[in-house]
């Protein structure tokens, strides 16, 4: 009785092999395109690549990005780093079709990863902005100085149109560029970013290669000075190498990329939230610390 119902199973297991298999060359689709991925868009662009060049002149500011400064949208967070010397760590800012020009202090600071020192990193807040409105800031001194500008967003309410992009992973890529180049070009024409995590993959070099920030930084300056990017971290800003002596999670991170968390009555850069326009956006990190460990 065994032995019939062991063939009878055996039978059944063949033919539903049989008939998976069939299905499968029934299924067939074949080839339908000779596209082959470019793998060269994949890598790294070269440290010489012109999306990486230093701005003339001694000192020059570079790396200049801005965020949203307070909880409400009429602040902003400007940064950048000179690689020499400290130089000035004030902002002078005004208002298109206004000859006042105004100033705001801001603070300098450096760190340390295994064999790399930063340059000096610049945070200064401008803040009581008019909603709605164009204004122009320059960094820097003398002829080493650069001017950028940014548009505020409109006061807060429920009904008010505004246009976010949206960015993860970006990298320094070939593709990376294609990607920051078609965000820029769409004529949607998004009024500010929201960055996703996982910023210049320097993780990905041997001891978390630091000069890749910079080039990181430089590569998206073309967009990030013009235009908030609402900052988010990931898996590859963690940078904890131990076997380095690299054990403070998101040291690199945190040092070059500051948000208004402290105005959400957050207690970590990690986590915050923002107003913006029709919008309340809360930034909240996976990967940030949690007791003695964190989440990978």
């Amino acid at each position: 009785m065994v032995a019939a119902r062991w063939n009878c199973f055996s039978f059944q297991l063949v033919f539903a092999i049989s008939f998976i298999f069939s299905i499968a060359e029934v299924c067939n689709g074949g080839r339908t395109s000779s596209f082959v991925r470019n793998s060269d868009l994949s890598r790294d662009m070269p440290l010489d690549s012109d999306v990486f060049l230093v701005p003339p002149g001694y000192n020059a500011p570079q790396q200049v990005h801005i965020t949203q400064g307070d909880h409400l949208g009429n602040a902003v967070i400007v940064s950048w780093v000179t690689p020499d010397e400290p130089g000035s760590n004030s902002v002078f800012y005004w208002a298109e079709n206004s000859e006042l020009k105004n100033s705001a202090q801001g603070i300098v600071l450096t760190y340390k990863y295994f064999n790399y020192t930063s340059g000096f990193i610049h945070h200064c807040t401008i803040r009581d902005l008019e909603f709605d409105t164009k204004y122009y800031y320059e960094v820097g001194i003398g002829n080493s100085s650069r001017r950028f500008w940014f548009v505020t967003p409109p006061a807060i309410g429920p009904d008010v149109p505004y246009t976010f992009g949206l960015i993860g992973d970006l990298g320094q890529t070939h593709d990376s560029n294609s990607t920051l180049t078609h965000y820029e070009l769409n004529p949607a024409k998004g009024q500010t970013l929201l960055f996703l995590g996982d910023l210049s993959y320097a993780d990905a070099y041997p001891f978390h290669d630091n000069a890749r920030w910079d080039t990181w930084g430089r590569f998206i300056e073309r967009n990030a000075a013009y235009q908030p990017w609402i900052w988010t971290a990931g898996n590859h800003e963690i940078d904890v190498v131990p076997a380095i002596r690299e054990v403070i999670p998101f040291k690199p991170y945190t040092h070059r990329y500051h948000v208004p968390y402290t105005a959400s009555g957050s207690t970590s850069p990690l986590w915050y939230s923002i107003k913006r326009a029709s919008t309340y956006i809360i930034v909240l990190s996976s990967y940030s610390a949690y007791g003695i460990n964190f989440t990978i």
